[in-house]
């Protein structure tokens, strides 16, 4: 019995500490760190970034994801998360959601908070996570995001994921079920 291939080999990323990724312009992508827990807690409470996300964050939660979730998804190679940094100001987070390093798969997501917005910060972010995981050799990298979420269309159209399909009433939001846009983009592109 043959093998299938792998796209990338387990233990190509947890055996390394999670990377700082330069996005250009002062700007980088690190991984969260317990200081950060009131930032995220801010976030999830934010009007335009909870209109789009399910959950809230006490700042015990807001701890308990830096502490656990976050670093054990990166140990298990099934998903990452990133604080977008400007200036030594947290402006943001990109992530995934979903990592499959043998099928050469990822899922992106991202936000970005008021203080970061209309400076192209996550359009900036997703292309330096892109590029880092396209160099680590993964094939097919998706987003998807609400059919009302224009202005996340804009910046997955702007990095080159082209629109594959709407996945009907795929996800629950605050306000009920919404039908999702996926985008997609490979390796070659």
């Amino acid at each position: 019995m043959s093998s299938l291939p792998v796209a990338v080999r387990a233990g190509a990323v947890s055996g390394q500490p999670q990377p700082v990724i330069d996005a250009g312009g002062g700007l980088h992508l690190r991984p969260f760190v317990e200081a950060d827990a009131d930032v995220l807690v801010r976030a999830y409470a934010d009007p335009a970034i909870e209109r789009w996300h399910r959950r809230t964050l006490t700042g015990d939660e807001a701890l308990e994801w830096v502490r656990g979730r976050a670093w054990h998804r990166w140990q298990a190679e099934t998903g990452a998360e990133w604080a977008v940094v400007d200036g030594g100001v947290v402006v943001g987070r990109v992530g995934l959601p979903v990592l499959h390093l043998g099928e050469g798969v990822a899922e992106v997501g991202y936000w970005v908070l008021p203080e970061g917005r209309g400076r192209g910060v996550a359009g900036r972010a997703l292309a330096a996570l892109t590029d880092w995981l396209f160099v680590l050799g993964l094939h097919r990298i998706e987003l998807m995001h609400s059919v009302l979420n224009q202005p996340s269309c804009r910046v997955a159209a702007k990095n080159g994921f082209g629109l594959e399909g709407t996945r009907r009433s795929a996800l629950l939001h605050p306000d009920g079920w919404h039908d999702m846009h996926l985008h997609a983009r490979l390796a070659p592109d």
